[in-house]
């Protein structure tokens, strides 16, 4: 277990500590299957069994070729992770029969995984973080899926999952509370989408979630597991597991045994049901496949996918904390991956100031305008020059915040010309003393209850500055406004 005896002291649940290890299936951005030519970048429209070739059909004589894009994704996956790269790898055969799998057999990997080991860093704010040991990652081949027809005695199979390359990242029993796992999820979601593993499509199960949960009173001493199967929202995870915990505890209040076995999530009910019983590994009858050779990897492979890396989200977060960026604000950032590593790409050209500016127009008023579908990122990428100019002008109080609102419309919406739009639209704030001082009088005298409030909460004063500001139309450099108004209340 990889946590301090305060931290775990803080995780037990009616005297019950949870543990909990994660298994995490990557789908990879491959554009063809793992052991065959066949499409691999499946539409939400696509036809049942339309990507599929004879060695998805499990037909004899098929035989399977690696796909080396395949191998070079699941190195990147292990730098990420912190792992060691494996100098030799091998595939072995998984054998279980069912429907969706109709070779009878899953080519995985048991004996000769090609990641060992890694951790997993998870920070809970600006300053402190937990860790995640992995086991290992191991590249399978996928299976099908089945769709259970409503109200009928049968189900219909759809093979083009089949070959699909998985990355199945397997953590060590270190995490102790839903919300841990949680963000664990996030944290994998984040590092093999910031690596361009995955393309991080949740709903399409681009990543999907094997979660194992057992409780038991002594940190020492693990308790008997259930795995909850297929999770594909952090939300669902999150739920699925607090439920599981929760239900094993009162079975062993109950004096009831807790049984070994597989579980499903019901996403309407919020609660785990039984499927079957859980399989050991010998049950799968694991051999090593007798038509993929072993694997050398070298160090110059691993390098060259190394020099090719993204950025990572760990540089994107020292980024914003040499910018003294709220930690509440990280979040929204590393979201919007492409903005991210801008950011830090950036870095040298924005001190403090112009990037809490930039950062507070990304999170505030360009967020909005992505999500309103009126501009994209490229918008914003090849505007930055632009962006920066407006920036310092807002730093020298030459533009207020309302217009810099309407600017970044007529940039970046409109397509209007930043030279264009300073000469004709952006008129330069007024800081003139005695022309403020003749406007704030005109609205105290509309307004004397107004500044009557204001003397005795001074935060009541922003009314009068709004006030000003629109009677200026905002032309009045609201920061002298204010500073004003404060001289009247403290004089009167």
């Amino acid at each position: 277990m990889n946590f301090k005896s305060e931290q775990l002291n803080d995780c037990f649940v009616d005297d019950y500590l949870p543990t909990i290890g994660v298994e995490c299936h990557v789908q990879l951005d491959t554009k063809t299957k793992l052991f065959t030519a066949i499409n691999n970048q499946l539409t939400d429209d696509q036809l049942p069994n339309s990507a599929v070739g004879p060695l998805c059909l499990g037909l004899p004589g098929t035989l399977p070729v690696v796909n080396q894009k395949a191998l070079d994704l699941a190195i990147a996956a292990g730098l990420f992770l912190k792992a060691k790269i494996a100098s030799e790898t091998r595939f072995d055969r998984k054998h279980y029969f069912y429907p969706d799998l109709p070779s009878g057999y899953q080519i995985s990997q048991h004996h000769y995984p090609i990641i060992e080991g890694g951790l997993v860093e998870i920070p809970t704010d600006a300053k402190t973080s937990f860790s995640v040991r992995i086991q290992k990652a191991h590249l399978e081949a996928d299976a099908g899926k089945l769709t259970h027809v409503e109200g009928q005695d049968y189900s219909l199979v759809d093979l083009n999952r089949v070959g699909t390359p998985l990355l199945e990242i397997v953590s060590q029993p270190d995490l102790h509370s839903s919300q841990q796992v949680k963000q664990y999820a996030k944290e994998l979601y984040l590092l093999m989408t910031y690596a361009r593993v995955c393309q991080g499509n949740l709903a399409a199960g681009n990543l999907r979630f094997d979660v194992n949960v057992s409780v038991s009173k002594s940190a020492n001493q693990l308790g008997i597991r259930t795995e909850i199967k297929n999770l594909n929202s952090f939300r669902f995870i999150e739920q699925a597991v607090r439920f599981e915990i929760n239900r094993q505890i009162q079975l062993l209040e109950d004096n009831q045994t807790v049984i070994q076995e597989t579980r499903g999530f019901d996403e309407q009910t919020k609660t785990t049901f039984s499927q079957r019983q859980k399989e050991d590994a010998q049950d799968y009858r694991y051999m090593p496949d007798p038509d993929i050779p072993p694997i050398k990897i070298d160090s110059n492979q691993v390098q060259e996918v190394e020099k090719n890396l993204p950025i990572k989200p760990q540089i994107v977060r020292q980024t914003l904390n040499n910018w003294r960026i709220p930690f509440s604000d990280w979040e929204t950032i590393l979201d919007n991956q492409d903005l991210a590593q801008f950011l830090v790409a950036k870095n040298q050209d924005l001190n403090i100031d112009q990037a809490q500016l930039f950062v507070k127009w990304l999170i505030g008023d360009l967020l909005a305008l992505l999500k309103q579908n009126q501009i994209v990122v490229k918008d914003i990428l090849n505007n930055f020059e632009n962006l920066k100019i407006i920036i310092n002008k807002r730093l020298a109080d030459e533009i207020s915040n309302l217009t810099v609102k309407q600017v970044l419309v007529d940039l970046l919406v409109e397509k209007i010309s930043l030279t264009n739009i300073l000469n004709q639209s952006v008129k330069t704030q007024i800081t003139d003393q005695t022309q403020l001082q003749s406007w704030i009088d005109q609205i105290i005298q509309e307004y004397p209850q107004a500044f009557a409030d204001a003397k005795q909460d001074a935060k009541a004063s922003g009314f009068l500055v709004g006030q000003v500001m629109k009677l200026s139309q905002n032309q009045a450099n609201p920061r002298k406004v204010a500073e004003l108004i404060q001289v009247l209340l403290k004089n009167k």
